[in-house]
């Protein structure tokens, strides 16, 4: 091993010059960590591997569940996280058939309404109740998720015309399908037995009589009394009215 002399520092007063016996042989030693520790008599401190390595706010396959089943999409959780869509939808899809399954269910429990839960099931009375309004009930989509407090919220979506329209209602699963409460003003509307009604009310139209009035009767004439030449009505005898002789000896 061949022996070094400090001779100074270089310009950039980074590095240490040395030289051995020959003075025109010299070599650079860089001022480090290790170099201070060593001087000080301290250990060398441990060297970090140089990882290159993007970090990202990865999430756990459990993250990812429980944001999907909270109702955030996959592209929602892929984006908020940094994940790559085809790794948050690996372990969404058993999640998004649980979400699926609920909503199956749901549109088989009974409105709960003023006076307790209804005959018809969820099903039946929003498709009632669109086919009333003149609106297509094969053109809505059903969607839940679960809250917080474990309970079901199932959506109901729909058109009327160009306008996007939705409805929430709650699930309690049960006995004979469970009930579904309404959660908004649209879900108590589809769910209202007097869905009947037109969803504006209408003025009421005053009443018009196209037929033809009947027109009044017209009264007969009657027989003028005969008159005497000094102007006083003739009374006919009691004979000549049964007789039907006018006065005057006339038939």
């Amino acid at each position: 091993m061949r022996e070094l002399k400090m001779v100074g520092l270089d310009a950039d007063g980074k590095h240490i010059v040395c030289e051995t016996k020959d003075p025109t042989e010299q070599f650079k030693l860089a001022i480090n960590e290790k170099l201070k520790a060593a001087l000080r008599g301290e250990p060398a401190p441990p060297e970090q591997p140089q990882l290159d390595i993007s970090v990202t706010n990865m999430l756990s396959p459990k993250e990812i569940q429980a944001k999907i089943r909270a109702g955030a999409s996959v592209e929602q959780v892929a984006a908020a996280s940094g994940s790559d869509v085809s790794r948050v939808r690996r372990f969404a899809h058993p999640v998004l058939l649980e979400r699926a399954r609920a909503a199956e269910l749901a549109t088989a429990a009974h409105p709960v309404l003023a006076d307790g839960p209804a005959v018809l099931t969820l099903l039946e009375t929003i498709t009632a109740a669109l086919v009333t309004r003149g609106l297509q009930p094969g053109k809505i989509s059903w969607d839940a998720w679960r809250n917080e407090d474990s309970r079901w919220t199932v959506q109901l979506a729909w058109k009327a015309g160009r306008s996007d329209n939705i409805a929430h209602f709650c699930f309690t699963p049960g006995a004979h399908g469970g009930t579904v409460t309404a959660i908004d003003d649209a879900a108590s509307e589809l769910t209202d037995p007097n869905f009947d009604r037109p969803i504006r009310p209408l003025p009421r139209l005053a009443h018009v009589d196209f037929e033809e009035t009947a027109k009044p009767a017209i009264p007969a004439p009657q027989e003028q009394p005969v008159h005497t030449r000094r102007g006083k009505p003739v009374i006919p005898a009691w004979e000549d009215v049964l007789l039907g002789v006018r006065s005057g000896g006339h038939v």
